[in-house]
């Protein structure tokens, strides 16, 4: 299988190229673009009904996954995802694992696993009880709203701050805490609300735009209709 990502970091979208029948690739729901009309579709439960309901109920993923296989060699096929942004695309290696954000995941190899991961009050203050854990071997792509942004902590930086709504996904190896910049005035004043400190050794990817801003920006303009209409 050969993928290649194009039209990053605004509209992304992922060619995958089957190199021979059986191939597979799953992807979320209504990710599709375009594909080859002998690729094999199927939808179904990943994990079955209790890890599919985890990743709906905890992680904010879909219910259920498309399943595509290939029929022959060189068929092709396309997927994006629903937001503005950027696609970025990480090999897992046994022992080797990432957290995602809720509704970054994009799609996977059928050797990759999607689990959630409780976060305590952690995972309360950074946009959910949950993040997305994904673990296994093979390729896993993901997706941002806006362009990616990609930093390595623990060695060009000992420890870096990302403001909660920002946060894509990291790796393992890298250990948070969630905390106010400065005092309450500048929680409540400054705009910046809360924020993830990252200590550790692992990579760290956050997104140049964040949904909550461009609903504050919208939010004026909105439609409003007069009692009585």
């Amino acid at each position: 299988m050969r993928q290649e990502i194009r039209h990053n970091p605004d509209f992304g979208v992922l060619q995958v190229t089957f190199d021979q029948p059986g191939e597979q690739i799953i992807t979320e729901s209504g990710a599709m673009v375009a594909r080859d009309t002998a690729i094999d579709m199927k939808t179904n439960l990943q994990g079955g009904l209790g890890g599919a309901l985890k990743r709906k109920l905890l992680g904010g993923e879909s219910l259920f996954q498309n399943t595509f296989t290939a029929t022959a060699p060189m068929q092709t096929m396309w997927v994006a995802p629903a937001p503005e942004g950027a696609v970025e695309c990480v090999t897992l290696q046994p022992g080797m694992e990432i957290f995602l954000q809720s509704g970054a995941y994009l799609a996977s190899t059928p050797g990759v696993t999607l689990d959630t991961k409780w976060q305590g009050a952690k995972g309360f203050f950074a946009g959910g009880f949950f993040l997305l854990r994904a673990y296994g071997q093979g390729l896993i792509w993901f997706s941002s709203y806006g362009a990616l942004h990609t930093v390595d902590i623990g060695q060009a930086y000992r420890g870096y701050i990302c403001d909660n709504t920002h946060l894509v996904g990291f790796t393992a190896g890298l250990q948070y805490q969630v905390r106010k910049l400065g005092g309450l005035k500048s929680l409540f004043l400054s705009g910046e609300g809360l924020v993830c400190e990252f200590q550790g050794q692992g990579r760290l990817w956050m997104q140049t735009r964040n949904p909550s801003a461009l609903a504050s920006f919208m939010h004026p303009f909105r439609r409003v209709e007069a009692r009585g209409d």
